[in-house]
């Protein structure tokens, strides 16, 4: 079965740091790409971060780059987003998710498998 748990979300404050993680089945860690995208109410869901299998290749969505890093571990079968100053119009549903690539696409109907996603808030 392959699965995609994220968790590490939550409330925090303007410039303030979150970590998420992805947790995934060994067919996507031993495989796969992953990446990070967000959804806010109203909104597209966004690209932010996306990781290739081996870790070698990473893109970020410009409006992150320097302040969001993504990494994984796949002895441990998670991926990471250290999140820092965080901006309150960065609020929204944050998912974790896998293509069926070992390079990550930016665009997330090229992304076959989903996470249920961990709403990040953050406050003013």
């Amino acid at each position: 079965q392959v699965r995609l748990v994220e968790s590490g979300g939550g409330l925090v404050q303007a410039g303030g740091s979150l970590r998420l993680s992805c947790a995934a089945s060994e067919r996507i860690s031993n495989s796969y790409a992953m990446g990070w995208f967000r959804q806010a109410p109203g909104k597209e869901r966004e690209f932010v971060a996306g990781i290739s299998w081996k870790g070698g290749f990473i893109e970020y969505a410009d409006s992150v780059k320097g302040r969001f890093t993504i990494s994984r571990d796949n002895a441990k079968n998670t991926a990471y987003l250290q999140m820092n100053s965080l901006k309150p119009e960065e609020t929204a549903v944050y998912y974790c998710a896998a293509p069926v690539d070992e390079l990550p696409p930016l665009e997330p109907q090229k992304y076959v498998y989903w996470g249920q996603g961990t709403q990040v808030t953050v406050s003013s």
